[in-house]
């Protein structure tokens, strides 16, 4: 029995997007049996990576040499008309659709190769996250069709891309969705660790955002920071190799000449008991504790010691600060971020200056003292927590007028005191905001802020 043929609908990216079905005039087209894992239900090909004057008439012109089509749309924005850069093809025939699939794959369409996947209208599938692989340290000159050829020989591919960025140069990473779990566990043992171009491709399964934000455990890279001016590899194994077996460490210099290090143990058990001991210490000498001054946050110089981050975990916990502290109950609209290390000429519009680049400030204050000098420190108010974290990511360290400033979240003093009291409490791990550490459990070496 035939059935219509039902047209994908246009999925979402942005507020205002057509999402129209065509008119009931559509051909009919019929039935086919889902298979497990995502075979194609209806002849339908999902076309991506379009160039955004690809019209209609061209993909027609294009896939109607492979079989009949019954009709094509190129999803556009609503109210600009603009193409959305991807579309959709609807075949008479599966086997025709399955053609245009093998043969037009990955094709110049206009200066730009086109990817070309099975319609899948059922969400579920693709939020499932099965069969779905993360693909990263790519080779920059690793396209879209070298990933599919080099994943192809595991099993049946749903679809395949290289991150990319506004210019089309790929980001270093890649996601490849296979049709069943099997294909994706092999793909994985057989090519994780493997070169692929010049480099050496990590690969593992897909983790969906809520698991990545889970507290890692497994971890046998730590990251130091406020050791002493006169830390070097034997204090450091002195200081450290009594928690078991170092198997590499590196001694760093910020561009303030602070020294921070990476360790990394044999075991988990061995970094995890380092971070018990030692996070929290005080190394200071009495001559040194004399000369602190009493505004100073006690974590500019007790001893940090936590798992190493990369980069992304650290912008991904800033983040999530930022949206906790926005979200608070009572608080006014807005991110407020301090500032301190400031000149004592900086005043309220040359701080706003320092900080617009980044986005809306709804306000900006540089504290002054009684003869109208600054005090050495500020608040910069953003409306929005993705701005606040490009500001801090930005500009903490950066030095001006002679000196780093400090950029982060405005606290109230009780929360800021049960935040340190926790933090260098016995036991107690987390993260450096300021160090980058290597691959996602941990085990990768790289600097810090």
């Amino acid at each position: 029995q035939a059935k219509r043929l039902h047209w994908p609908r246009c999925h979402r990216r942005a507020r205002g997007h057509s999402t129209d079905r065509p008119s009931s005039s559509l051909p009919r087209e019929k039935k086919v049996t889902m298979a497990a894992g995502g075979a194609p239900q209806f002849a339908s090909l999902y076309v991506g990576d379009l160039s955004p004057d690809v019209t209609e008439a061209m993909l027609y012109e294009i896939f109607n040499s492979v079989g009949p089509v019954g009709s094509i749309r190129v999803c556009r924005d609503s109210v600009t008309r603009r193409s959305l850069g991807y579309g959709y093809v609807n075949f008479h025939s599966v086997s025709d659709a399955e053609r245009a699939l093998d043969t037009l794959n990955y094709s110049s369409i206009k200066g730009r190769a086109c990817r070309i996947m099975w319609s899948q209208r059922d969400p579920s599938l693709r939020k499932s996250g099965v069969g779905n692989i993360f693909v990263k340290n790519l080779d920059r000159n690793i396209d879209n069709k070298a990933l599919y050829d080099t994943f192809s020989l595991f099993g049946n591919i749903l679809s395949c891309k290289v991150a990319s960025d506004a210019n089309g140069k790929s980001r270093g990473y890649g996601f490849v969705h296979y049709e069943t779990e099997e294909a994706a566990k092999q793909s994985i043992e057989r090519v994780n660790g493997m070169q692929i171009g010049e480099k050496t491709v990590e690969v593992t399964r897909f983790l969906k955002r809520d698991e990545r934000d889970a507290p890692v455990v497994n971890f046998t890279n730590i990251y130091v920071k406020n050791v002493p001016a006169d830390f070097d590899e034997e204090k450091l194994k002195s200081m450290f190799g009594g928690y078991g077996t170092i198997t590499s460490e590196a001694i760093m210099e910020d561009k303030q000449n602070r020294k921070f290090c990476f360790i990394n143990y044999e075991t988990t058990e061995a970094a995890q008991k380092a971070v018990e001991e030692m996070n929290g210490k005080d190394l200071r000498t009495e001559e040194q504790k004399a000369e602190q001054k009493e505004e100073d946050e006690p974590d500019s110089y007790l001893l940090y010691v936590g798992r190493a981050m990369s980069k992304s975990e650290r912008a991904r916990e800033l983040r999530s600060k930022m949206t906790q502290e926005a979200a608070a109950p009572g608080r006014a609209a807005g991110v407020n971020l301090y500032v301190k290390n400031l000149d004592e000429n900086t005043t309220n519009e040359s701080l706003k200056e320092l900080f617009d680049t980044f986005g809306t400030i709804t306000s900006c204050i540089a504290m002054r003292d009684e003869k109208e000098k600054c005090k050495g420190f500020g608040f910069v108010c953003y409306a929005s927590p993705d701005e606040a974290t490009k500001a801090v990511t930005e500009m903490h360290l950066k030095v001006v007028q002679g000196k780093p400033l400090y950029v982060g979240l405005a606290e109230k003093k009780e929360a800021r005191q049960e935040r340190l009291r926790q933090r260098y409490q016995p036991g107690a791990g987390g993260a450096p905001m300021g160090g980058k550490g290597g691959k996602d459990n941990g085990k990768g070496m790289g600097k810090g802020m």
